[in-house]
């Protein structure tokens, strides 16, 4: 059976063979593994790049020992964990960590000077009733630019580009920023998606305008919007807790998800640990997460909705939103 390959297949292998960084060449094999149509007449080939990439890795963790050490970790995956995950990337002294800090109990090294932050780090936020995975990263800059980021950024549900917005090189590093993450095929924009070119990742992105809390805070909010057209631009800073409070929404939103609240027969619902289902998920969706068995049994449900209706009897097929309550029927 032929392999079927696309064209930019050829052009990406082409581009892994003249690598010579082996953390650039291991995330390149990573993307090839990624284009490559699963059907048998690529197994062989996914056999090929799999034992590649294994090796790669071997190399790196062995490059990294130092006298006996413990092998340290790639950085390139970190496992999702909450509701969603989104990443911060941003230029040096941009106050990601800053802002990780506040928003989780996370404990990253802070400073004024840049690149104090040498690894990702992740935290877990808290929003209402569900917690969000954030990761702190090192800078975006010409003089670093840390090659484990690309897959980072790949995998997480949501890219948040954090700014000085009192920066007065905040054009050069908005523009140095989305050139660097373009060369490493990653397009910030306002909702994520794909291209025809399969090598290319097109991340929903959030442009948290930080250090917002001076005077002429809304002058410098515009001017970011002008940089950054598309995009929706949210105020920050770590002074102010309501500020921080609608960050937190704004991320929340920004993932696209819903929270359903069940409650037994006959009893008050217990309004934590919901269940996260994307938009428009319905009410199958819902009983799905509890068991598959549990989905094929179920009758009907009903569904208090504040403010809407109560108790209203709905089919499978009902969609559910936001805060939605309800109650199966097996």
């Amino acid at each position: 059976m032929p392999a079927n390959l696309p064209p930019q297949y050829y052009e990406l292998e082409r581009e892994f063979k003249r690598e010579q960084d082996p953390k650039e060449k291991l995330r390149l094999a990573q993307e090839l593994l990624a284009m490559m149509p699963k059907h048998k007449g690529t197994d062989k080939l996914q056999a090929e790049l799999k034992a590649k990439i294994s090796k790669l890795r071997q190399q790196i963790e062995g490059g990294q020992k130092k006298h006996g050490a413990r092998t340290s970790e790639t950085h390139d995956h970190i496992e999702r964990e909450g509701a969603g995950q989104a990443i911060l990337i941003g230029p040096p002294n941009s106050g990601k960590s800053s802002l990780v800090a506040s928003l989780t109990h996370a404990q990253p090294l802070i400073a004024d000077y840049p690149y104090t932050t040498r690894e990702p780090l992740a935290g877990m936020m808290t929003f209402e009733t569900v917690q969000i995975q954030l990761i702190d990263t090192p800078p975006v800059s010409e003089e670093q630019f840390e090659s484990y980021l690309i897959n980072l950024i790949r995998q997480a549900d949501v890219a948040l580009l954090v700014l000085d917005i009192m920066s007065p090189g905040l054009e050069a590093e908005v523009a140095i920023t989305r050139k660097l993450l373009e060369e490493k095929r990653i397009i910030l924009s306002s909702e994520s998606g794909e291209t025809d070119d399969p090598r290319y990742s097109i991340k929903k992105t959030l442009v948290i305008a930080h250090k917002c809390f001076e005077d002429d805070c809304e002058k410098n909010m515009e001017n970011l919007r002008k940089l950054c057209p598309g995009l929706e631009v949210i105020p920050s800073t770590i002074l102010d807790d309501e500020v921080l409070l609608k960050l937190r929404s704004a991320i929340f939103k920004s993932l696209k998800i819903i929270r359903v609240y069940t409650k037994k027969i006959g009893q008050e619902p217990v309004l934590i640990d919901p269940i996260v289902l994307p938009l428009e998920g319905t009410v199958e969706d819902a009983a799905l997460t509890i068991h598959k068995d549990f989905a094929q049994k179920l009758l009907f449900a009903k569904v208090w909705r504040p403010g809407r209706f109560e108790g209203q009897k709905v089919k499978n097929t009902f969609i559910l939103e936001d805060k939605d309550i309800i109650e199966f029927h097996i």
